[in-house]
């Protein structure tokens, strides 16, 4: 059970660390909103999102996905789609943190909702192709090393460390925010995030063109 729980550990870890448009996006909602708790239905929703990714992936369910050809070009599609599109929405708010602290009510323009944070965090997390084959390859294949409550150790590892690490990003953003009044370094980062946003659709885009 031990070896089990280390190992889901290590290879979640392995696959959330590395910078992603999921990590980029909760990230900037931390930085943008003005208290941390204001950044939670991101992060709950990115984190509920990975927990219903793993469980498909460790019980078998996603992998039906890798046996359908049609399906997996269509997400595909649908998911370079969304990502272009939230590649211009990071870009533009980019001007909107420089431009202005308040609207008067103590809320700093361009800030998502708690709902479009919610609709956002749902779609960069059930939307992104790269990240959906990466769970269901990764963490799905190395599940089938284990049974019964080995596999529940390694599905729980690998779900505490989604959980940690969106609680984590978000905090380092506020952090980031408290100290950069004046927008700048956040402007910065909005925009490098576009870029890897873009960077990720493009992968998707040669990923589509090879299926055919």
């Amino acid at each position: 059970m031990l070896t089990a729980f280390i190992h889901g550990f290590i290879l979640a870890l392995g696959l959330i660390l590395p910078l992603g448009v999921q990590n980029v996006f909760i990230f900037n909602q931390g930085a943008q909103q003005r208290r941390f708790l204001l950044a939670l239905p991101a992060m709950l929703t990115a984190a509920l999102c990975d927990t219903l990714l793993i469980l498909l992936a460790v019980t078998g369910v996603s992998l039906l996905l890798l046996d359908t050809p049609w399906l997996k070009t269509l997400l595909m599609a649908v998911g370079l789609l969304f990502l272009v599109y939230m590649g211009w929405q990071t870009w533009r708010s980019s001007f909107s943190v420089r431009e202005s602290a308040d609207d008067g009510q103590g809320k700093p323009a361009g800030v998502m909702t708690p709902r479009q944070q919610m609709g956002f965090a749902a779609s960069v997390s059930l939307l992104n192709p790269h990240a959906i084959m990466d769970t269901v390859g990764v963490i799905g294949s190395g599940s089938l090393n284990y049974d019964g409550v080995d596999k529940a150790a390694f599905a729980a590892a690998c779900i505490l460390v989604s959980w940690v690490w969106f609680a984590g990003l978000a905090y380092l953003g506020r952090r980031l925010g408290t100290i950069d009044s004046a927008g700048r370094l956040s402007a910065g980062i909005q925009r490098i995030s576009a870029f890897i946003i873009w960077g990720t659709a493009l992968y998707i885009g040669f990923t589509l063109m090879g299926l055919h």
